[in-house]
């Protein structure tokens, strides 16, 4: 019995270039799907347009006026949304549902590689709707910077991941690359209706206004405004968007499956 025999080569891990590839055909993807593509960054840019000229006229406080702290807020939360809870969900749904992510196990290339491309396109998509999104906003509306700079950058950052991980949970649960998708649009829509999505939170019946404060969307919003006019933040807030990443994170783990 020969020393190979005994001591069999081991797989050798992907490195960088196999995590390059991995990526660039994520983004494939991404880009060939055109609903996918459009909507995350058209429908928030349609909602900014449509609101933000009369918007930009109303001073609030701080010489921060309703388009910065309302609209855009309302924008940003809709771009992280979509590509969170609807987009993502869906291709990982139809890699499972394909056998590709099974196929994968037996591979150096882990199922998670997918998981990360993904996730890594999904944020090079938000960064470009953010651009996009706060570029239209200072240059033809003439919005203000946020009084706290990076406080908001942080909500942002985790509004995204609370998104994100609505999003894991989706993907966990669903059986298809459509039940996917119809999952996501419900919780976008049920979500975003509660936090303000079609007309503001002040619209919602007195019974249903404080559920704003709870849900991740309602709260990503009001997070962001508090952050972008300079104002204490609301405790409130942060506590659902940590749950939500926390609890979201966990079910996620704890239902997804590969196959």
């Amino acid at each position: 019995m020969t020393t190979a025999t005994l001591h069999p080569p081991t797989a050798r891990r992907p490195g960088p270039k196999s995590w390059l590839t991995l990526v660039g055909a994520e983004a494939k993807m991404v880009t060939r799907d055109t609903s996918g593509l459009i909507i995350p960054l058209g429908l928030p840019l349609l909602i900014l347009v449509m609101s933000a000229a009369p918007a930009s006229q109303e001073v609030i406080v701080n010489g921060r006026t309703a388009l910065d702290l309302f609209v855009l807020p309302l924008v940003l939360t809709v771009i992280i949304a979509t590509i969170g809870i609807i987009n993502m969900p869906s291709f990982l749904a139809y890699y499972r549902r394909s056998g590709i992510l099974r196929r994968l196990a037996v591979t150096p290339a882990s199922p998670a590689m997918v998981l990360v491309a993904q996730v890594v396109v999904s944020l090079v998509q938000a960064v470009l709707g953010l651009t996009l999104a706060l570029v239209v906003a200072f240059w033809g509306f003439g919005a203000n910077p946020p009084a706290h700079l990076w406080t908001t950058v942080g909500i942002f950052l985790l509004a995204m991941a609370a998104m994100y991980a609505l999003g894991m949970m989706v993907a966990a649960v669903a059986p298809t690359p459509n039940s996917a998708v119809a999952i996501g649009l419900v919780l976008f829509f049920a979500f975003g209706a509660l936090g303000g999505l079609f007309g503001g939170v002040q619209m919602l019946p007195d019974a249903l206004a404080p559920l704003a404060d709870w849900l991740p969307f309602g709260a990503a919003v009001q997070a962001l405004g508090t952050a972008w006019a300079g104002a204490a933040l609301e405790l409130t807030h942060l506590i659902s968007l940590v749950t939500t990443t926390v609890v979201g994170t966990g079910v996620a783990i704890w239902l997804f499956r590969w196959e």
